[in-house]
């Protein structure tokens, strides 16, 4: 079970970003469980959506010991270095389109409450939060933000676009800038487009009554597939987390797992 949720593959690259385990200088305590066996728990929470308490014991590690482990890496930022580096053995590869970019969001329910959590408009107000996504042509995610669900999405744009990372390329220095970026009616702003201007970034924008979001479809299809992927991972169907870098964690964990099966294709 533990090679199946963490190929050898995905052991190597994690192996590169997690933090060595602390020691203890009077020695004795627990056992440390290994930290495949641990990502592997962790994996299967992501995937499956159970709680942490459901958590089988041919894992090893116990629901509790799992989540303390994920909040030990989450502080470390582990997650979103996993992202990074898989980012970049894609670019390595030249496996990153970079000639159209889209950028969308998609809400779901917060069941516990907590930070960066706001009513919903489209779910008559309830609690919820929104991930905000930005992809590249083919629909690899870069870059990813939560925000409450009453956030417009409009405000999110440029710290997306700022939080893609130096990835590297097959030749030439690393590329963070999209050439083109792709957006719905929701981005519809003047200051957005000279933002994108300024940065040499071209836009292709819907305009609010003027044209319909159905006309980005030939481009945009590929990010609404990339939260069909993110549905993928049920622990994002609804938010558990009362904190945000949980939530936020789960996020990256999804995103890191689509890169991954691009790079073993």
């Amino acid at each position: 079970m533990v090679e199946r949720m963490v190929p050898d593959e995905l052991w190597e690259l994690f192996q590169r970003v997690v933090p060595p385990a602390p020691s203890r200088p009077q020695g004795g305590g627990r056992r440390r469980y290994g930290d495949r066996e641990v990502l592997a728990a962790i994996v299967f929470v992501a995937t499956t959506g159970c709680t942490w308490r459901q958590l089988p014991p041919v894992f090893g590690p116990s629901g509790p010991t799992a989540h303390r482990r994920f909040a030990e890496w989450t502080a470390a930022r582990v997650w979103a270095k996993l992202h990074r580096l898989i980012l970049d053995e894609l670019g390595l590869r030249g496996d990153l389109d970079w000639s159209r970019c889209a950028i969308d969001s998609v809400n779901m329910r917060a069941l516990k409450g907590g930070n960066l959590t706001g009513p919903n408009p489209v779910d008559r107000g309830k609690k919820g939060s929104k991930i905000h996504l930005i992809t590249e042509r083919t629909g690899l995610p870069l870059s990813v933000g939560i925000s409450g669900a009453n956030l417009h999405d409009s405000q999110a744009l440029e710290p997306l676009v700022r939080g893609i990372p130096p990835i590297r390329s097959r030749r030439g220095p690393r590329r963070r800038r999209p050439a083109k970026l792709h957006a719905d009616k929701g981005y519809d702003y003047d200051h957005l487009r000279r933002w994108l201007r300024k940065r040499g970034i071209r836009h292709r924008t819907a305009r609010k009554g003027i044209e319909s979001s159905t006309r980005l479809g030939q481009h945009r299809w590929t990010i609404e597939r990339t939260m069909s992927w993110l549905g993928g991972c049920r622990r994002l169907h609804r938010r558990y987390e009362r904190k945000a870098e949980h939530f936020l964690a789960f996020t990256a964990i999804a995103c890191s797992l689509i890169c991954y099966r691009r790079l073993t294709k």
